[in-house]
């Protein structure tokens, strides 16, 4: 449910509300009774529970620096040069 601010153009108190996509906005002030304006925000969101980036899919802590990262060290799977060899040429023999 969205989070919205609220302001009185009278007495000038600050305050939020929590309320439906659906639900009347306010518009009398619960203090003084004054007219209430609801100035735009940026959103707020608040993720609660289990299944979020934060608290289930963060990345790991890092490896203590006192133990040394294992290095793999490849070799080409190409295989050994050959000897250069001139490839077999089928020559034709002109008369």
């Amino acid at each position: 449910m969205p989070l919205y601010a609220y302001r009185c153009t009278q007495c000038g108190d600050h305050f939020e509300k929590i309320q439906k996509f659906n639900s009347k906005q306010l518009f009398v002030c619960p203090k003084c009774g004054g007219v209430l304006e609801r100035p735009l925000t940026a959103p707020a969101f608040n993720f609660k529970g289990s299944g979020w980036y934060v608290n289930d899919y963060a990345g790991k802590s890092p490896a203590p620096a006192s133990e040394p990262a294992a290095v793999e060290t490849k070799t080409p799977s190409t295989p050994a040069a050959s000897p250069a060899t001139p490839p077999a040429s089928t020559a034709t023999a002109t008369s």
